[in-house]
């Protein structure tokens, strides 16, 4: 293959956003040579990755400059903060004035048209981004085998992404996925549009993502790639692995980050409503602590219901939670500037042979069938989660045919080596132009 393409990502690795390293390992294995650039360092939060794909990966990630200095008021900017990333303008400069002037005119426009109020200044954020695109641009004009660049999220991501692939002359495409792409602040003034027109491509994981973008965007290329199931996971799944005793005793199960979204205070509530009803039940909901984490753990209080919060937890100990759980529980909601597209953890379960109930809301209807290969719901609504519960816990006639169903849909489906062929093609195409 002549050539490379460059992943451009905002951190690497982060723990909840594991889908991305794998996909970047089945990408190389796929043929498709690549960098990595990575354009902050990783939040404490996010650390303390047990993930054997990380170590699979082959490109060694680059990182970017800590851009700390540049998120004070432009005007409290001094030499200090901007000290590290003046080499690379120098450089750029001299080699490509018409591609940092192409990349300024970009970023200033898009500034002053997102402007707190008409008498405001330019907004400092693009500024900062057009600072740090210089600086990717610098290094992949060190890169001479770097032919397209590609980045993971449509906002800031992909601004710095589109404004040093101005700079450096080479195409770019990106990945969107949930709130990204839906949450207006996040791409202000059409400017979500501009990049869709801009890129070479989108990809993103869901049709109804692709539809979304499409209304934005008629004339812009956006493919769908599902996710597909973990590098890790199905390495897990190939192994022998005692299956983890059960007690009988119906186990609810919920996977994520403690995120609004993903509505795992109406967990809680059926949880309730089970108590309510006699049935005896353990529950637990597995991930990442995060900005509503406070909320929830005060809900689980004020229920005073047996709801644990262990933690995120590495893939094989994940695996055994599946295998444990009387059902997987997403009950996701659409918020107005956020969503879930297929939640990853769904086809985790499916694939582990775990029921799954999930709402039935953005992509997951694309994945879980009513009645087929799991139960749908309504978002928020509680009663209506308890009963799908109940029912899976009596009727075990039912449960075994919808994780049968659930794992052959994630075989014929969702298989990760598939589906990064496909992503592979897209690069090849986009290199050999």
């Amino acid at each position: 293959m002549n050539g490379s393409v460059a992943y451009i990502l905002m951190g690497f690795p982060r723990v909840s956003e594991t889908f991305i390293a794998s996909e970047i390992h089945r990408v190389e294995r796929a043929g498709v040579p690549l960098r990595l650039f990575v354009i902050k360092p990783v939040e404490a939060r996010e650390q303390g990755h047990d993930h054997p794909v990380l170590d699979a990966i082959v490109a060694r990630p680059e990182y970017l400059p800590d851009p700390v200095g540049l998120t004070k008021p432009l005007h409290r900017w001094r030499w200090s903060d901007v000290r590290a990333f003046v080499p690379a303008l120098r450089r750029c400069a001299r080699r490509r004035p018409h591609g940092v002037a192409r990349a300024t005119r970009t970023a200033f426009a898009q500034a002053w048209r997102d402007r707190r109020t008409p008498l405001s200044g330019p907004r400092k954020i693009y500024v900062k981004e057009l600072v740090q695109a210089v600086t990717l641009a610098d290094r992949l004009l060190a890169a001479p085998d770097v032919r397209h660049l590609h980045a993971h999220f449509a906002h800031g991501t992909t601004t710095i992404t589109w404004l040093a692939a101005c700079i450096a002359g080479l195409p770019f495409s990106f990945t969107g996925h949930a709130r990204d792409i839906y949450a207006p602040e996040l791409n202000p003034k059409g400017w979500l549009q501009r990049k869709l027109d801009a890129a070479a491509f989108a990809v993103t994981c869901t049709e109804a993502n692709v539809a979304h973008l499409r209304r934005i965007a008629p004339s812009a290329r956006v493919h769908l790639v599902y996710h597909g199931l973990s590098a890790d996971f199905t390495r897990l799944l190939e192994q022998e692995r005692p299956r983890p005793q059960t007690n009988g005793t119906l186990r609810v199960l919920g996977v994520g980050r403690l995120v609004a979204k993903k509505g795992f205070d109406t967990l809680v509530d059926a949880c309730a409503e089970l108590r309510e009803r006699g049935i005896p039940f353990e529950a637990a909901i597995v991930g990442q602590d995060d900005k509503d984490g406070a909320a929830l753990r005060a809900h689980i209080e004020r229920h005073g219901v047996p709801v644990a919060l262990p933690g995120p937890v590495g893939p094989a100990e994940l695996l055994d939670e599946y295998r444990r759980a009387g059902a997987l529980c997403m009950p996701s909601r659409l918020l107005p500037n956020d969503r879930d597209g297929i939640p990853n953890v769904l086809v985790e379960a499916m694939a582990a042979g775990a029921p799954v109930v999930a709402s039935n809301v953005s992509g997951i209807p694309e994945l879980v069938q009513h009645e087929v290969n799991g139960l749908l719901v309504p978002p928020d609504d509680p009663a209506a989660l308890a009963d799908a519960l109940v029912r899976l816990h009596h009727d075990r006639a039912l449960a075994r045919r919808l994780t049968d169903n659930g794992r052959a849909t994630v075989r014929e489906r969702f298989d990760g080596e598939r589906l990064a062929q496909d992503l592979a093609a897209l690069f090849r195409e986009a290199i050999e132009r």
